[in-house]
């Protein structure tokens, strides 16, 4: 880990991302609460989540341009967009302006779903394979870790200013997170042209995941789980007002429960990986999710904290687990397609299970879904621990999908 952060584009890269997502995560988070406030509709909070994921299911359409440019400029033309993507919702006043705030998720979900593809591949050009466990570790430690402040930040500020100042300031880390992309030293190789027709390219990806079994194996896994993931966007907010009776502000505090969990977890992650493999690091973050979806279902925060905290821990071994086998298991060549691939598998039952969600929270008791969740989690995890891809990752097969 020491060798990692001594290189300087590493941390630039690092910080980059950091910035990016802290700016973001207090304004989704607010966004929500916001919609919610407007509406007094748990569904139309939850549809806010939903955009964003529509948005994301365009991935594949900028895989390819993430394989035919260099990542860098492309990273810093991306940021720069973004920061005017979000200026609209400084209109956003009453319940008749909602459909802005869902405009500019599916947008902002469009260009996440293509930044995310770029900065997954040049995370894999600039650090060495043997790091890239302790890379995606760290990075899933800080990011995660952004919940203790982001979303108290988010609410807070929402409450007492309104949504303007988390509005041009998320626009404000967008342009720094650009400039510090744009001092990284290190140069790409200019990528080789695609050859193939437009569609077979948007495919390859795809046919790289179907035809490699351990990225076959855990993206079935990853789906599975996903769909409980979609259910708990509206869900959350019925156990805030359903369960414990706070108001949709407090969704800020479970939100900052779950960033303790996921920092103690994350600073686990690499070496969880390189004991247990990625698989199997992965397996054991859908079953703390599974407990604490259980756990969330109780009408008590002296239940429901730890229930949070447990889910928070499940993300960054499940993201980084994720993440880090793909990024050993693909050529730098295909990584974009690849990774958008991999996003528009898992956005579609997510998409799916978010729409559902946010229509059966009306219907069924919120405990009903948070057990149906429960279920999900825990058939992935059993799926994913019965394959080989919970073996730890050799190094010659990590070099074998590199190309020299």
């Amino acid at each position: 880990m020491r060798a990692l952060l001594t290189r300087r584009d590493t941390v630039l890269l690092l910080l980059a991302r950091l910035i990016d997502m802290a700016g973001s995560n207090a304004l989704w988070i607010a966004l929500g609460i916001r919609v919610k406030e407007l509406t007094g509709s748990n569904s139309a909070a939850g549809l806010t989540f939903f955009a964003f994921i529509l948005g994301t299911l365009a991935a594949p359409l900028g895989g390819p341009l993430v394989d035919r440019m260099r990542r860098q400029p492309l990273l810093i033309a991306l940021n720069l967009a973004s920061t005017v993507l979000v200026l609209p919702l400084l209109q956003v006043h009453d319940r008749s302006d909602v459909w802005i705030c869902y405009t500019v998720m599916t947008l902002y979900g469009m260009a996440s779903g293509v930044t995310g593809s770029a900065m997954t591949a040049l995370t894999q050009t600039l650090i060495p394979q043997d790091q890239l466990g302790d890379a995606n570790g760290l990075l899933q430690t800080l990011l995660q870790g952004l919940r203790l402040i982001a979303p108290l930040l988010g609410a807070g500020v929402l409450t007492a200013f309104g949504l303007g100042p988390l509005v041009l300031g998320d626009a404000a880390t967008f342009a720094l997170a650009a400039l510090l992309i744009a001092l990284i030293r290190q140069r790409e190789d200019r990528p080789q042209p695609l050859e193939q027709e437009a569609i077979a390219e948007i495919g390859a990806g795809f046919r790289h995941i179907a035809t490699t079994a351990a990225l076959r194996q855990i993206t079935v896994a990853s789906v599975i789980a996903i769909v409980a993931f979609g259910f708990s966007e509206s869900a959350m907010f019925a156990v805030v007002d359903a369960g414990l009776h706070r108001p949709p502000a407090f969704l800020g505090v479970l939100s900052s429960l779950q960033g303790a969990g996921a920092v103690a977890a994350g600073a686990a992650a690499a070496a969880l990986m390189r004991r247990a493999g990625e698989g199997r690091t992965v397996a054991l973050g859908l079953a703390c999710a599974a407990t604490g979806l259980l756990l969330s279902a109780a009408p008590s925060l002296i239940v429901v904290a730890p229930g949070t905290v447990l889910i928070g821990a499940s993300l960054p071994w499940i993201i980084a687990g994720i993440t880090t086998l793909f990024q050993r298991r693909t050529p730098s060549t295909l990584m974009g397609r690849t990774d958008a691939a991999l996003n528009v598998l898992i956005a579609v039952p997510q998409t799916t299970a978010i729409a559902a969600g946010a229509a059966l929270i009306a219907l069924v008791d919120y405990r009903l879904l948070l057990a149906v969740m429960a279920v999900l989690m825990a058939t992935s995890a059993l799926y994913l621990v019965t394959r080989p891809t919970g073996q730890p990752t050799d190094t010659a097969s990590a070099k074998s999908a590199t190309p020299g």
